[in-house]
């Protein structure tokens, strides 16, 4: 096509290890003139996009919180008055559920937990009442519907989103318990047998994670006494202006070799040029798709790190490139990579790494998103394998949105490396 714009594929979109040609920016395959005229193009085909998805989930929800008051509510026998109230909590609910997502940084805290919250008791509300009129669908095509079930089965649904909630909520808001996690390399140094690496990820410092959450967290982390801390993404939900005091307890951190974090998707939306330089002030030192080389005790370790999967949408600069990563790195040590996301395991994989460790997904953070998560991702979590690389998936130290957390506990997680040949098979 010449003159003219050349169209993106559809399949490029979202994809950071995309094939040659699908680059954002066109930089490598096109014209100057028009790389510049589709990096024009491409923001305005997002920002439409996004537009149009806000537009149909802000429908689908007003429709699920209609769905709710229609088949529980008047099985709750809740009288007049108690069906109105019952109703408005659903309308303002629906009106919360908004804020909650829009919210970062140093909103009004008040709103912020309110409509994150809100956020959270919808979801199980929506979820439960969903099987509820499952299951009462199934008792009358059986000839079994009765309006004691119905009503039976209404005030079950509440008993179990408060059971839910209440256990979420707290279960979120302790102190990430310590996984232990041994992890067998093979053709590892004598001197590198047991070295500890203590791996933090999702944190989400933001609207109801704060100063003193993160304390709480560098406590724990610094009484294992680690090699080596590495963050894998997700620092943050908000600006630096906003957040920086909030932060600032991670220079705390300390391991013998240091502190490394990579980019996820979150930093991003944050300004992640802002959020690189505020991690380097804090004695984080930033792996962008590059690697050091730690000496211990004779032997040495590479460990490198790639941006977020995702960056290339936000920043064509910080495209996701785990060859330029490695390159230089020597092949004869073992090879450690941070990449926030675990799909990002099949382009790492192609570039002779032994271990990768990622975050993202939470685990699911609660039931029952843990089953939609490998709609996006490979894994959920925990110890898995593509090819002779090993890829760990943290289920986070924080959480995102609701702070709730439900048969997905967090973790801060202490990986023991070691060599193949001491491991029970």
């Amino acid at each position: 096509m010449s003159g003219g714009v050349a169209p993106i594929p559809d399949e490029c979109f979202g994809r950071a290890h995309a094939p040659r040609g699908c680059s954002t920016s066109n930089t490598e395959t096109q014209p100057a003139q028009t790389g510049r005229a589709s990096q024009t193009v491409f923001p305005f085909y997002q920002e439409t996009k996004r537009m149009s998805r806000r537009l149909l989930v802000g429908v689908f929800l007003i429709g699920l919180h209609a769905f709710v008051g229609v088949t529980l509510i008047p099985d709750l026998a809740l009288g007049p008055f108690g069906s109105v109230l019952a109703w408005a909590y659903l309308a303002l609910s629906a009106v919360l559920m908004r804020y909650g997502v829009l919210v970062r940084g140093k909103g009004s805290a008040v709103l912020a937990w309110s409509g994150l919250l809100a956020m959270g008791i919808f979801s199980s509300l929506s979820i439960f009442s969903l099987l509820r009129a499952f299951v009462l669908t199934v008792a009358s095509l059986a000839g079994w519907e009765s309006a004691r079930l119905e009503q039976g089965s209404a005030y079950a649904v509440i008993v179990a989103v408060v059971a839910v909630t209440l256990f979420g909520l707290l279960n979120a808001r302790r102190t990430a318990r310590v996984v232990e996690r041994d992890i067998a390399l093979r053709n590892l140094p004598a001197a590198l047998d047991g070295f500890s690496i203590v791996q933090l990820s999702d944190i989400h410092v933001g609207p109801t994670i704060k100063r003193g959450y993160i304390d709480a967290i560098v406590r724990r982390a610094n009484g294992l006494s680690p090699d080596l801390i590495v963050i894998t993404g997700d620092l943050v939900d908000g600006s630096v202006a906003d957040l920086r005091d909030d932060i600032a307890p991670l220079a705390q951190l300390s391991a013998r070799h240091g502190v490394y974090v990579v980019t996820g998707n979150h930093e991003y939306y944050s300004g992640a040029d802002s959020w690189i330089a505020a991690f380097e002030r804090l004695n984080m030192k930033v792996l962008l798709n590059r690697h050091v080389l730690l000496a211990h005790e004779g032997a040495r370790l590479v460990l490198a790190g790639i941006s977020d999967y995702s960056a290339e949408l936000f920043n064509p600069g910080h495209r996701s490139d785990p060859h330029a990563a490695l390159a230089g790195a020597p092949d004869d040590v073992p090879r450690v990579l941070l990449a926030h996301q675990p799909r990002s395991a099949k382009a790492v994989a192609e570039v002779e790494c032994h271990l990768q460790l990622s975050g993202h997904t939470h685990g699911g953070q609660f039931w029952p998103w843990m089953h939609f998560v490998q709609w996006q991702q490979p894994w959920v979590a925990g110890l898995q394998r593509v090819g002779e690389m090993q890829v760990y998936i943290s289920r986070g130290t924080g959480y995102w949105g609701p702070p709730l957390r439900f048969g997905a506990p967090s973790e801060i997680t202490r990986i023991r490396l070691q060599k193949a040949d001491d491991l029970a098979p």
